[in-house]
């Protein structure tokens, strides 16, 4: 059996966890070690550290304060990695803790995070979703059960101090560039909820004030949101700092492409199994900037969809240059007012666009003005027939079931 180096308590609060950390730093300690060749165990957080509860009540959604996540465990230092290397993980495996068989999805509001389509889905929801061993099921969404693509959304190796100092000097500027935007354009250091592990005293004060904030997606990795990367995948990660610094956290049970709701996969708290390898100098022998992967062996088997266009130009007529961002949002949103007429509230289309194994395309760049995306929804992940027919859609979903939602204090 694999040992377990990383263990965490869900009745503990992950900051007086010294193996888990929230922000991006070179002078975050590694919490353990290991060799190349090793496999070994990390269990996780959710990403909110337990913040979102297993009830339906959105209040919690609405009411999560940012600041604090990601919740990751690690980093795990590898004997021997130094900058210029590619650390290989191979993901063996992925589960959720057996004392928290359960996950959610919410929406948040415009005024605390936002999201993909926070215009048209202003407020806090959410659902709950239950595991039922390699499916999922939810209380606030009747007529819809699937296989899950179990993976980190969030896996990377730490910066060095050159890299942190580009992070925060390009995001910095560029919230300058609308400071009063809600939701912001990016989300600066804030030092009062960093959690920098194993880091103590002033030096833990010094870098908790420069610390990068672990929302999006950067040159090592981070929250990428890869559904893709699932049991067996590998993945090749930059190395900026001697021992490399791996660290995951974010699981999620299920997601489509985007992660559209933002909160916007199954979220849970669970463990991967893992194993790390190393190319020596494999940044330059592959001209590696950003991470590479090669994906799961092991997906869902959906092999029917209703695939659903979108093209640049929004909601209110505008065109847009060949812009995908507008594509994919338009492709979203057809795809939600097409459920709507089997008797989905436009919240539950959401919800499962944002859960579900549903694949999203950039179709076409080139014709211009308009870029062309696609969503790809999964017939069979329905307890009835969603496809267009002569005698037109039957109300299959009836009742007043729905997500809780909650109103902006």
């Amino acid at each position: 059996m694999p040992e377990t180096l990383i263990k965490v308590d869900l009745a503990q609060s992950p900051y007086e966890n010294e193996n888990i950390h929230n922000r991006w730093h070179p002078d975050v300690p590694m919490a353990c070690w290991v060799k190349p060749g090793d496999d070994f165990v990390l269990e996780t957080y959710d990403w909110t550290g337990g913040y979102i509860k297993n009830n339906d009540s959105a209040d919690d959604v609405r009411d999560v304060d940012l600041t604090t996540v990601h919740f990751l465990s690690g980093p795990v230092g590898v004997k021997g990695a130094e900058p210029g290397d590619l650390l290989v993980v191979e993901l063996l495996d992925i589960g959720a803790k057996q004392d928290s068989l359960w996950g959610f999805n919410g929406f948040f509001s415009k005024k605390n995070g936002g999201g993909f389509l926070t215009d048209h889905f202003p407020l806090a929801q959410k659902s709950i979703w239950d595991f039922e061993g390699m499916f999922t099921k939810s209380r606030h969404i009747p007529g819809v059960r699937f296989a899950g693509l179990i993976h980190p959304g969030l896996i990377g190796c730490l910066p060095d101090r050159k890299m942190l100092d580009i992070w925060n000097e390009r995001e910095v500027d560029f919230i300058a560039t609308q400071p009063d935007r809600v939701p912001p354009l990016a989300n600066p250091p804030f030092a009062q909820t960093a959690h920098m592990g194993k880091l103590k005293g002033d030096a833990a004060t010094r870098a908790a004030a420069e610390g990068a904030r672990t929302v999006p997606p950067r040159e090592h990795g981070g929250n990428c949101d890869i559904k893709d990367l699932s049991r067996g995948a590998k993945v090749y990660f930059p190395v900026y700092v001697d021992g490399a610094g791996l660290s995951v956290g974010d699981l999620h049970f299920s997601q489509g492409d985007g992660e559209i709701t933002f909160c916007g996969a199954i979220e849970m708290a669970g463990w991967v199994h893992m194993k790390v390898e190393l190319i020596k100098g494999g940044m330059a022998k592959y001209g590696i900037r950003n991470p590479i992967f090669k994906p799961s062996p092991i997906t869902p088997n959906y092999n029917d969809y209703l695939i659903f266009e979108g093209i640049s130009v929004d909601e209110q007529g505008k065109q847009h240059y060949l812009d995908v961002h507008v594509a994919y949002r338009q492709a979203c949103l057809n795809a939600i007012e097409y459920m709507t007429k089997f008797g989905y509230s436009r919240a539950q289309a959401y919800s499962i666009l944002g859960t579900a194994p549903v694949q999203g395309h950039i179709s076409g760049v080139v014709d211009i003005p308009n870029a062309c995306a696609t969503l790809w929804l999964p017939t069979q992940i329905f307890d009835f027939d969603i496809s267009p027919n002569a005698n037109g859609p039957v109300k299959a979903i009836t009742g007043d079931v729905d997500l809780p939602i909650s109103q902006d204090l």
